[in-house]
């Protein structure tokens, strides 16, 4: 899913490839999707390599190398690709729900699926109540989606109750990083990953909260924190 300037700057580049053989200079760039400076443009030529559809070639200026178009001759906003993560329960894509799309052109935006507990554990709706957007610098390469937080379990590691998480998804992480874990294939929690030996800690950054062991077969990792999103 491209940003409508990801998009457009996409195009441009392919179409005068295809006219002049080259690829347009980064003023050329700036002027035609009217940017203010070219900072702009290197961001989203990072985000257009970070998603396969474009490359830059090594040691020639101006070189940038199309690898694949869209699909659609228009940018996509829709909903959510086709992921649910299967820590949540409910009713997905039964109500269409109002969009916040991004407000520049180097945001994107991901859909809330949900609650998810840090603290007492509680069920995580699977409904996208809405979409957010969310700077491209903050998601890695892969699918996210987002999480409301209900708890206070992760307040030492900065995450409060109300927050928003942003989610890689994935099925493994390194010790240490904080995921969305899925218990017993019943309760999704938000918990700093620890692994020894066959054993599997989900630990919480609150002295209030005890840390929980578990065997390997109990924990599913659902994906893992990338981001943060907080409104005072």
């Amino acid at each position: 899913m491209l940003t409508r300037k990801q998009h457009e700057l996409l195009m441009f580049i392919n179409e005068r490839i295809k006219e002049t053989g080259v690829s347009p200079s980064f003023d050329e760039m700036k002027d035609a999707l009217d940017l203010r400076s070219k900072s702009g443009i290197h961001r989203l030529i990072t985000a257009l390599e970070e998603r396969g559809f474009l490359r830059r070639l090594p040691h020639r200026a101006r070189a940038l190398e199309i690898l694949k178009l869209p699909e659609s001759a228009s940018p996509s906003f829709g909903r959510n690709s086709g992921f649910s993560p299967s820590v949540i329960e409910g009713s997905l894509g039964k109500t269409q729900m109002p969009s916040t799309l991004p407000a520049n052109e180097d945001a994107m935006p991901i859909s809330v699926m949900g609650r998810i507990a840090a603290g007492t554990p509680i069920e995580a709706l699977q409904e996208e109540s809405h979409q957010v957007s969310v700077p491209v610098d903050m998601l890695a390469r892969g699918e996210h989606y987002a999480l409301e937080v209900k708890g206070d379990s992760m307040i030492d590691a900065g995450i409060l109750d109300g927050d928003t998480v942003v989610i890689e998804r994935c099925d493994t992480a390194n010790n240490g990083e904080i995921v969305v874990a899925l218990v017993d294939d019943q309760e999704a929690t938000l918990k700093r990953l620890r692994r020894k030996g066959n054993s599997v800690a989900l630990e919480a950054a609150n002295p209030a909260y005890e840390t929980r062991i578990f065997g390997p077969d109990r924990v599913k990792v659902q994906g893992r924190l990338v981001g943060l999103l907080r409104r005072y």
